[in-house]
């Protein structure tokens, strides 16, 4: 019998190591088996050959038991897991660290947010209209895209009187570029209800748009949020 194919993870050549396979290349690379090898960490109990199986060898037990089927594995108690004959090495602690991974792929998946899309500036004030009105002061927020052009965060940058110390190029980008946006759309409200700009705003728009296209994260437009109305500086042709 070739000793080999009984190595321990320690002994398996780098690149066949579940966990170092993982931290090199991403986990999308390691197979299900080699998934589930990570979490329960080492081997315990018997292979079909009577000896001591790996963390990997364990893992494809636990396949073999469910037919390969993830989703039935994840439908089993922690019980059922560790009490079942033919998985030897999967004691209470193992099941729970397989059945925790589980669940949190499952709440992961299922509990996705749909992010709204933006086509227009009647969009992006709809997405606005419950956040942005009756304000004494004003708040300048940003509106985070990716690449779809849906909107996936929306951050308060100041509040108060619009100007330039409160809204600079360097506190709307890092916030972009931290979380990966691919665009942003600003806005801003005004207490007075009228959504015209003031020549600040104006000058404001044009330093972020600026800032946007050096960086490579455009600002696709600047809306000024009234009492029942709003302005958009991309729809009347200021930027």
């Amino acid at each position: 019998m070739d000793d080999s194919l009984h190595m321990t993870i320690r002994e398996m050549p780098k690149d066949d190591k579940p966990r170092e396979k993982m931290m090199d290349f991403g986990s999308r690379v390691l197979s299900d088996a080699e998934l589930i090898a990570v979490l329960i960490g080492s081997g315990v109990g018997a292979n079909t050959d009577g000896q001591g199986a790996t963390a990997i060898e364990l893992g494809r037990q636990i396949l073999n038991v469910f037919d390969g089927d993830l989703s039935a594995l994840y439908d089993v108690s922690v019980e059922e897991l560790y009490a079942n004959p033919r998985l030897k090495g999967i004691g209470p602690a193992k099941a729970c660290k397989i059945k925790a991974a589980l669940e949190l792929g499952h709440r992961i998946h299922h509990g996705k947010k749909e992010y709204p899309q933006i086509s227009s500036p009647d969009d992006v004030a709809a997405y606005l209209e419950d956040s942005m009105f009756g304000f004494k002061q004003e708040h300048f927020v940003i509106l985070l895209l990716n690449t779809k052009n849906r909107i996936f965060k929306k951050e308060e940058i100041s509040v108060g009187t619009i100007n330039s110390a409160l809204v600079h190029p360097r506190e709307v980008f890092s916030r972009a570029i931290r979380q990966l946006a691919s665009a942003l759309i600003v806005a801003h409200n005004h207490p007075s209800g009228d959504p015209f700009p003031s020549p600040e705003d104006e000058n404001i728009t044009k330093r972020l748009v600026k800032a946007g296209e050096l960086l490579g994260v455009p600002v696709l437009d600047h809306l000024v949020i009234g009492e029942q109305n709003y302005f958009s500086f991309k729809q009347e042709g200021f930027m």
